[in-house]
């Protein structure tokens, strides 16, 4: 059958527009979404997941935090971070906060409030703590001894004798009088009393006397007449020493008593020999 169209003079065969390879018919629907099918797509396409993507953003976090401490660290942060590589004491000092120019400047702060301003300063001491003996000790004449590591320097030799110079200081002012221990004995959960009287009414305990100090070699003693001091005195220098052998001058042992120690030579007072001596 053919068909005319009424507003033109050509003819349509509609048997050969259904049989024509090149024309064919879609239905749609209303439910039909070809905005999702683009989206869809358009994901499948770039090859990325959601995981993929937060780690791309976590990458790009790291890259730009790089080039901030690497382009905004502080001049003075690379220097200790440098400085760490060749000094241990240091390293360990800063520990975990290399990286961290204000943990690194806490640390530092810490450091120099604990030890000082050379924060960089080694210990000089010994980590063993020195032995302690009495040999028939008698407090009005007696020697003390120090054995120590080696021969003493000249920093040595001030070290010790400042220390013992200034606890013959304290025991000639009365400091090591055991019964005039007030604020020691009382209560601290409040404000402790001082009963003035009662202080100034005690015996008088008095330091009487003491030798320079003297070093042969590696050894060195000191004669004391403890007075009426008590031995809490002896305490006293004992707490001094072990702070003094542990941080600046190595000391092997301490010996209370005795007339003779090591090679020590009584006479010989010669530098040439190893001698020295700090006047107090």
């Amino acid at each position: 059958m053919l068909l005319v169209s009424p507003t033109s003079n050509v003819v349509w065969n509609p048997m050969k527009l259904l049989s024509a390879p090149h024309i064919t018919t879609k239905k749609t629907t209303a439910s039909s979404k070809p905005s999702l099918s683009i989206t869809n797509e358009a994901a499948q396409g770039s090859g990325t997941t959601a995981r993929e993507r937060r780690l791309l953003k976590i990458r790009e976090e790291k890259r730009k935090r790089e080039y901030d401490r690497l382009h905004n660290y502080p001049s003075w942060a690379k220097v200790l971070e440098d400085a760490c590589k060749n000094d241990s004491e240091l390293r360990a000092v800063l520990g975990d906060s290399i990286g961290n120019p204000e943990l690194m400047r806490q640390r530092v702060s810490e450091r120099v409030r604990s030890k000082g301003r050379d924060f960089r300063k080694q210990k000089t001491g010994s980590v063993l703590a020195f032995k302690v003996s009495f040999r028939d000790f008698n407090p009005m004449d007696s020697y003390i001894w120090f054995e120590l590591y080696g021969s003493p320097s000249d920093r040595d030799v001030d070290l010790i004798g400042s220390v013992i110079q200034s606890w013959y200081v304290m025991g000639r002012l009365g400091a090591f009088n055991s019964s005039n221990l007030q604020i020691a004995n009382s209560s601290l959960d409040c404000d402790p009393l001082y009963d003035v009287d009662k202080g100034s009414n005690l015996m008088p305990s008095s330091f009487h006397d003491i030798s320079d100090v003297e070093f042969q070699d590696n050894w060195g003693r000191v004669w004391v007449d403890l007075g009426t001091s008590d031995f809490f005195g002896v305490d006293v220098l004992l707490n001094c020493l072990t702070v003094l052998s542990s941080e600046y001058l190595g000391i092997q042992q301490v010996v209370f008593g005795g007339r003779r120690m090591g090679d020590w030579e009584e006479g010989m007072t010669s530098s040439e020999d190893g001698y020295r001596c700090f006047k107090i």
